[in-house]
């Protein structure tokens, strides 16, 4: 019986780690996860936050040129920690994060449009994997805009 449990306990463990290999190393597709906020219309699960007309919050208004918003915008995300740049650049960025224990990937999509006393942005944040992302990718979101609007 003590080798019937510690063979279930091993193969429980290489389960474990085999999972969090996948997560980490699953492949970011551009093609799939760098979407315009501007025309998201299926939003998935519960894990996801939309700063766009009809999303969660309305786009941001900021009175500054779209290129140096890009341009603050991009120096806020990448100070952020285990975030890097998926695609695209300037006024239309995708960016990776991943989750500190397991790695888990969430991708946040921003746009950037001219404005006649500025700019408006517009963000999309959701998780790749589960149903709940617990409030993060909306944290993620409310604390860019609140280092941008600084």
């Amino acid at each position: 019986m003590k080798k019937l449990a510690k063979l279930i306990l091993g193969l429980g463990v290489l389960a474990l780690l085999g999972f969090g290999a996948w997560v980490r190393l699953a492949p970011s597709d551009p093609a799939v996860w760098h979407v315009d906020p501007a025309t998201v219309t299926d939003r998935g699960g519960r894990n996801s936050y939309l700063l766009a007309a009809g999303g969660d919050a309305e786009p941001l208004e900021v009175p500054l040129p779209p290129d140096q918003v890009a341009a603050r915008l991009d120096a806020v995300a990448l100070a952020t920690p285990r975030t890097t740049r998926l695609a695209g650049q300037g006024d239309f960025v995708t960016y990776l994060t991943r989750s500190a224990a397991m790695g888990f990937p969430d991708y946040t999509s921003v746009r950037i449009l001219p404005t006649a006393t500025g700019s408006q942005v517009l963000i999309f944040a959701r998780s790749r994997f589960g149903e709940s992302d617990f409030g993060v990718n909306r944290a993620r979101v409310e604390d860019w805009v609140a280092r941008l609007t600084r």
